[in-house]
């Protein structure tokens, strides 16, 4: 599927079943968007250009937004972060429904991480010669290194149903793929992980 998103419109140039990118619906709000404040007023005040609420709405989206495009943009997270939070504030004033901000944003999220993974077209890098420990400080970097080893679309599938929480229905409808092949990749994505993880 095209993960290229119209910069004018803040949606994905291609349909996808099941998922209403303007108000989010399809997608749940999913346990990461779980007890934050309630968004609503912040929206609406920015869809009528206020300034201190758009700063604010950025200040809440940023972390969750670069949560979701780290694991699966890699090195490229800031960047891709930066490229869904400018299609998020460019939209904003399409989103129908304020309450489902956090699912609406998630959807751009995942598809502009996806879209420049794959634009970067990283090399996959040699096996690890040895795994820390847990406790060792060094883990954030090795669970990186071995994110790096799947494909982006095997992170994105990670980042939804292990990050984010999502089931499979829901999952497939952001993704536009079969609930078939959401499983699919789930089971490569996760086996591929242990296995280069026990290396």
């Amino acid at each position: 599927m095209s993960a290229t998103t119209d910069a004018t419109t803040g949606t994905d140039a291609t349909t996808t079943t099941g998922t209403d990118a303007t108000t989010g619906t399809g997608t749940g709000a999913g346990t990461g968007a779980a007890g934050r404040a309630d968004p609503v007023p912040l929206v609406r005040a920015a869809q009528r250009g206020d300034r201190m609420a758009t700063q604010e709405l950025l200040d809440l989206l940023t972390p969750y937004v670069g949560r979701l495009c780290g694991p699966i943009a890699l090195q490229d997270g800031p960047d891709a972060t930066q490229e869904a939070l400018i299609v998020i504030f460019r939209s904003i004033g399409q989103l129908r429904e304020p309450t489902a901000l956090f699912g609406w944003a998630r959807v751009i999220a995942v598809r502009e991480a996806v879209r420049i993974a794959r634009a970067a077209a990283r090399a996959v890098p040699d096996p690890l010669d040895d795994v820390p420990a847990r406790d060792d400080p060094q883990l954030a970097a090795d669970v990186r290194d071995v994110l790096e080893r799947l494909s982006p679309a095997h992170r994105a599938v990670l980042v939804l149903r292990d990050l984010e929480g999502l089931d499979e229905h829901s999952v497939s409808a952001l993704l536009g793929v079969p609930e078939p092949t959401v499983r699919t990749r789930l089971f490569r994505a996760r086996r591929n992980f242990r296995k280069a993880w026990e290396r």
